[in-house]
């Protein structure tokens, strides 16, 4: 069974870095299923809730786009295309800076700021989007052709 963003490749298109979200973000799904399993199992929904969110979040930066994808029922795609990637933030609280996982915000030219919550390692994604998008951009020269001084 192939994954949302491999199913979503188009043609010549392929994966520069793959995302993931921190168990880290899920610490409190995690404890309250750890707490609430000896209370008749009530636990399991819990834990069932942070397993189905850790496996159905995909993020991936591809030659041509970012593609973000949440859910499993329900699911929720963001995709846009790396040149018109206007900026990445990362939101990091005390937490996310010790344990490595925090908020990507993704604003692209003419989309509403995208927020994807939880993220592993932010930095490196950023760095590898920042890498991708040197890389999918041309080098203009410039030219100074037809161009009056003084």
């Amino acid at each position: 069974m192939t994954s949302y963003v491999e199913g979503a490749l188009i043609k010549d298109e392929k994966i520069v870095h793959f995302g993931h979200i921190s168990l880290w973000s899920l610490w409190h799904l995690i404890a309250l299923g750890l707490l609430l399993l000896p209370a008749f199992g009530v636990g399991i929904f819990f834990l069932v809730m942070a397993y189905v969110r850790y496996k159905t979040t995909e993020l991936a930066i591809t030659t041509k786009r970012v593609i973000v994808k949440v859910g499993f029922i329900r699911r929720q795609t963001i995709e846009i295309n790396i040149n018109k990637v206007e900026s990445i933030q990362i939101d990091q609280e005390i937490l996310g800076r010790l344990f490595d996982f925090g908020t990507l915000i993704i604003a692209g030219a003419g989309n509403p700021q995208a927020p994807i919550k939880g993220i592993s390692a932010p930095m490196a994604f950023r760095k590898a989007f920042i890498e991708a998008q040197d890389q999918s951009t041309p080098v203009l020269s410039p030219s100074f052709e037809g161009t009056r001084l003084g």
